[in-house]
């Protein structure tokens, strides 16, 4: 592009440096902490997870692709489900084995071409599966914003839920009144205005502040040492078809990072190194106590704003990452944001996801007047929210997000009058 500042093997000076790495870092901070804090999860160990995986990523794409890895939101449900059946550590092994699909989807990709894997996944079932996740998730997040525990048991406090709308009312002032950088990180404002009004209605514990020390190791899960490595059929049905999902994320996205710094990412380093990437980051991460990873929308579109498209840049902002995971005041500080808070900015991000879905059938003109496209986005939406299970026994069964995920595939591949359909424009 004529109007680039940096191009991606260009080096800022040092000052520049130091703070264009720290705005992608800040851009990527809500959400990659986000996702932890909704599983049970450490964002300590999010955030060093993100700027290995990023780090990892750029090695395996050889320093082409300027691309942030955060925590995946396509994950926090199929998380949630495992870790309820068999314990955090079963959502850890099922996300080192969608690593796995990751690396043969881009083994196969790597020999027989990237067209394949569009048609598989067209618009049809990819943007009602993208609806599925926050759709399913809403109630999560109204429960969040509206409730507090009282013996176990959730009942509603409007001081709480006022939290709420105070964080939510400032992310949609970030995105609807400012331009720039500010417009891209709503989430951490959002959560930043929350929080203040949270000290000044007095519902913060600072006591763990106060005992956290200034230096500490992320809370780690090792397999074999901190759960059992134990692998079940409901196990990897819960967690790996929504690899479906996260893989159509990843095209999109390197066909988007592709437009903005006027490359072909799919062609080169090629579709199947940058997925390759992506797996690893994953599987390093589950393998540590880290949820999925996905490249961030958050960050690509800091690139298009600043013009700024040095990978250098984002190599400084995983450095960053992986050094405030060590930061245990500043974990501790996180560590005492309000459910409320997380719920207010919740409302509008898994909105915003499911509106991404919607979004994706609009931009690719996906025909609702045929009834093929009306019946399997149709059956995905329901079966997804609805949280339909099938079970084959005691310990093994396919449920919702997941079980919408393949039902959509396998209808898209077996109704009548399938169109040529692509996930893109841009696929040729």
């Amino acid at each position: 592009m004529s109007d680039k500042v940096l191009d991606v093997h260009e080096k800022p000076t040092a000052g520049k440096w130091l703070t264009l790495s720290l705005q992608h870092m800040f851009a990527m901070f809500g959400a990659t902490i986000l996702v932890p804090q909704l599983v049970g999860l450490s964002p300590a160990i999010a955030l060093l997870t993100s700027g290995i995986a990023t780090i990892i990523f750029i090695l395996v794409t050889r320093f082409q692709v300027p691309a942030y890895l955060g925590s995946s939101f396509a994950f926090i449900i199929p998380i949630q489900v495992a870790t309820a059946s068999g314990g955090i550590g079963s959502a850890m092994i099922g996300s080192m084995f969608v690593a796995l699909v990751y690396a043969i989807v881009s083994l196969l990709i790597w020999k027989t071409g990237y067209r394949w894997i569009m048609k598989l996944l067209p618009p049809i079932v990819v943007g009602p599966v993208i609806m599925v996740i926050g759709l399913a998730l809403a109630p999560t997040a109204v429960g969040m914003a509206s409730t507090i525990q009282v013996d176990g048991e959730p009942v509603y406090n409007l001081l709480h839920f006022s939290a709420a709308l105070v964080t939510l009312a400032a992310a949609i002032i970030c995105i609807m009144f400012f331009k720039g950088v500010i417009s891209l990180m709503p989430i951490l404002i959002g959560i930043v205005v929350g929080y203040l009004y949270s000290a000044a209605i007095g519902i913060l514990d600072f006591s763990k502040v106060l005992k956290a020390k200034w230096f500490e190791i992320p809370e780690m899960l090792i397999p074999g040492i901190d759960y059992e490595f134990v692998v079940t059929p409901t196990l990897l049905f819960i967690m790996v078809p929504i690899a479906i999902v996260t893989i159509s994320e990843h095209i999109g996205h390197q066909l988007v990072l592709g437009r903005i710094v006027d490359r072909n990412y799919i062609e080169n380093p090629g579709l199947n190194r940058s997925l390759l990437g992506d797996g690893l980051g994953t599987l390093i991460s589950g393998l540590i106590g880290g949820p999925p990873k996905t490249t961030y929308g958050e960050n690509i579109g800091v690139l298009a704003i600043t013009r700024v498209y040095s990978i250098y840049v984002i190599i400084g902002a995983a450095v960053f990452a992986i050094l405030f995971s060590f930061l245990g005041k500043v974990m501790a500080i996180i560590a005492t944001i309000p459910t409320a808070v997380l719920g207010g900015i919740s409302i509008l991000l898994f909105g915003i996801i499911a509106s991404s879905g919607l979004r994706m059938l609009v931009d690719h003109k996906v025909d609702f007047g045929n009834q093929r496209n009306l019946v399997i986005s149709s059956v995905i939406l329901v079966i997804g929210i609805g949280g339909a299970t099938i079970k084959f026994s005691e310990t093994f069964e396919i449920e919702g997000m997941a079980l919408a995920a393949i039902v959509g595939v396998l209808l898209n591949l077996l109704l009548p009058g399938k169109a040529e359909e692509k996930l893109t424009d841009e696929t040729e």
